[in-house]
């Protein structure tokens, strides 16, 4: 069924690569975004399909079939988090079809191999929360701090994970403030070096991890998150940036609608214009060339949301070794193109930590 939502269009055009490459099969891609005749469908339609899933994995469980249980529990939390993917025009309905997210995420992490663990970090007399993996058979493993974006959160990581897992290193992704669980005790914040510390003060509480060893890595507005925190904090030992803004203020007028809108949500603003003051607090601007540590950075020439410039500045302005991935054909985070760079991203880390 077509639709002439511009919204439901750009979500499209713009994000299936991402979607398909993250855990949604192309066939419910296509299925769920055809049967869409306005974007205020787009929770309800994928929450259902999502629930598709879930039974799959609760089918499973009941058979005592845990892998295939895990397995399905997974992709059902990845549906659920891409129904309330940017969809702040209905907080409400974002915020029932996240905790379907987080709890299928949640039943599925004892299934999977490397299992995974929810962990709790104090943070303003409340808590962000992270999912922690480790590698099979590796005593004491290094660890790869995982920031997600402005629309992503930990549901979204067993795509991400996987390949440093393979190589040997745990994974912790974490949820910092205006992203998943945190958004709705804590705005979004420039200053992101502030949440990184408590994580990484927990991860050294840690006796099962090599806390010598500590890499950072962060995708999309992570992937600005991840270079900031690292300029901050000796304990970081490498840095890959994925598609990350270097002055996100500046790029703030052409950025797509429902990008502004979410920011605005997740940041608490009453106005966009006082999101718009909030995004000029996200800045590599006088910040990069604090980073001495190896930086490996990744975009798309083609990415409409991060133009290609910001990777190639915060490329010549830090002052350690780096590794920049300009993928010529790709789109957001190249998210087109994985296969040119996740793969080699988490060998790039292994080499640096491991």
């Amino acid at each position: 069924m077509a639709t002439d939502d511009p919204r439901v269009k750009a979500a499209i055009s713009h994000w299936g690569a991402r979607f398909v490459a993250n855990g949604v099969a192309l066939a419910d891609f296509d299925d769920v975004t055809r049967s869409l005749t306005s974007y205020e469908d787009w929770c309800k339609a994928w929450s259902a399909r999502a629930a598709q899933h879930e039974q799959l994995g609760q089918d499973a469980l009941a058979k005592k079939k845990y892998l295939t249980a895990g397995e399905c529990l997974q992709r059902a939390g990845v549906y659920y988090h891409f129904a309330a993917f940017l969809f702040v025009n209905d907080v409400p309905q974002m915020k029932a079809a996240h905790m379907k997210a987080v709890g299928c995420r949640q039943a599925a992490l004892p299934y999977l191999r490397p299992a995974g663990e929810r962990v709790e970090i104090p943070y303003f007399g409340k808590k962000l929360v992270g999912i922690l993996r480790k590698p099979s058979a590796v005593a004491k493993p290094p660890v790869v701090v995982m920031a997600c974006g402005l629309d992503s959160t930990k549901e979204e990581g067993d795509a991400y994970e996987t390949s440093f897992l393979n190589r040997g290193m745990a994974t912790l992704m974490f949820e910092g403030p205006g992203q998943g669980e945190a958004q709705y005790d804590f705005p979004i914040r420039g200053d992101y070096e502030v949440p990184v510390k408590a994580v990484l003060d927990y991860v050294e509480t840690r006796r099962d991890l090599d806390t010598s060893r500590i890499g950072m890595w962060g995708v999309s507005l992570g992937g600005y998150y991840a270079p900031r925190a690292t300029a901050h904090d000796n304990r970081i030992k490498a840095c890959i940036a994925l598609g990350g803004p270097f002055d996100w203020g500046a790029a703030w007028d052409t950025l797509p609608e429902l990008t502004r809108e979410a920011f605005r949500v997740r940041s608490h603003a009453k106005t966009q214009a006082e999101a718009k003051k909030n995004a000029a607090t996200l800045s590599l601007v006088g910040i990069a060339d604090k980073i001495t540590v190896p930086i490996y950075i990744v975009n798309g020439r083609l990415d409409r949301v991060v133009p290609a410039t910001d990777a190639e500045r915060l490329a010549r302005e830090v002052k350690g070794p780096v590794e920049l991935v300009m993928v010529e054909d790709g789109n957001h985070i190249a998210n087109n193109r994985a296969y040119r760079w996740r793969s080699q991203s988490a060998d790039w880390m292994a080499d640096q930590l491991i």
